[in-house]
């Protein structure tokens, strides 16, 4: 079949804006869009592929880490440098190579032979082109959904989630619902934490709490490195410019506490470090760059669970380690 050299010009632009999609596409999901995204970021410490202990606050396990600085079996430092910074998944070890060669095969063979005049499948029509185009497109997208899938077993330990999903014990107390102790924090596990926390602690919790939201919210980003690691900055900031680049602002305002207690405390070495089981809610709102138009979210106010973990070096403040989802 003979194509004009119009309609060969329309395949050629298809092919480019295919080879362009299919990346992010890959690269970006969707997610909520108050801080953190609506994923589960950070570390732990020698504690990050472990569940936290559920509470009263948070009776469903916490979800394991989508994003972490930390490596199975090894201690986090918490204030580690953002340059310390691993690659996304495919720059893990074996999967960057894997996927690598996957990509540079499937489009190598597909795409750029179309580009190049070639055809999709060596020399075939451009409907045939086209046909093969969205096979390789999808075989590159059920590779990518299976390796990840391996990744997550092999990577997140199944037994440690296992406890924590289970719940609170029988006969555990009803769920609070006012702020306990007046700073809406309860001690939510029956087992002793390592490390005392006091109501400072609490209160520094709930300040924190606000905080990281208002900063960003504001898009403050020297804000925010006086309030968490370098490694949830560097998740912020990666988040805050793929707003920018979708044209789109978030507002995240009247954040209040509804409920909280502490899952586990624990010292390493120099650092401390607190999980905290936090149900808060907040207008979160997503605005159009520029004309302030709503592009998702309202003025009413919606609830949230999250498990915030705290580190602190000997002497120091709390910072913001990581946040973990519930639900």
């Amino acid at each position: 079949m003979n194509f004009s050299q119009s309609t060969r010009g329309i395949v050629r632009a298809f092919a480019i804006v295919l080879s362009l999609a299919v990346p992010l596409a890959m690269a970006v999901s969707s997610a909520d869009a108050r801080v953190g995204g609506g994923s589960s970021s950070g570390s732990r410490g020698s504690k990050t592929y472990s569940a936290p202990p559920s509470t009263t606050t948070a009776p469903n396990a916490a979800q394991p880490m989508n994003r972490t600085f930390s490596q199975p079996g090894a201690p986090a430092a918490a204030g580690a440098a953002a340059g310390a910074a691993k690659g996304g998944f495919f720059s893990r070890p074996g999967m960057g190579m894997m996927m690598g060669g996957l990509a540079a095969g499937f489009l190598g063979a597909g795409l750029f032979g179309m580009l190049s005049g070639g055809g999709l499948l060596g020399g075939l029509g451009g409907i045939a082109s086209i046909i093969g185009l969205i096979l390789q497109v999808g075989l590159i997208l059920i590779v990518v959904k299976l390796a990840m899938s391996w990744w997550q077993r092999r990577h997140t330990p199944a037994a440690a989630y296992a406890n924590s999903a289970a719940g609170p014990a029988a006969g555990s107390a009803p769920p609070q619902t006012g702020f306990g102790s007046g700073m809406g924090f309860g001690l939510g596990s029956s087992a002793p934490a390592p490390l005392e926390i006091g109501p400072s602690d609490y209160e520094a919790f709930e300040r924190l709490l606000g905080e990281v939201q208002a900063a960003w919210s504001n898009e403050d980003v020297a804000k925010l490195h006086t309030l968490a690691t370098p490694e949830m900055v560097s998740y912020f900031t990666k988040d805050l410019e793929q707003n920018k680049a979708n044209n789109d602002v978030n507002k995240v305002s009247d954040v209040k506490l509804l409920q909280g207690d502490l899952a586990e405390a624990w010292r390493e070495g120099q650092t401390d470090y607190a999980s905290v089981a936090m149900r808060f809610s907040l207008v979160d709102k997503t605005l159009e760059r520029g004309t302030n138009r709503l592009v998702s979210g309202s003025e009413t106010p919606i609830e949230a669970t999250e498990v915030w973990t705290f580190a602190r070096q000997s002497g120091g403040h709390w910072e913001l380690s990581a946040i973990q989802q519930t639900n």
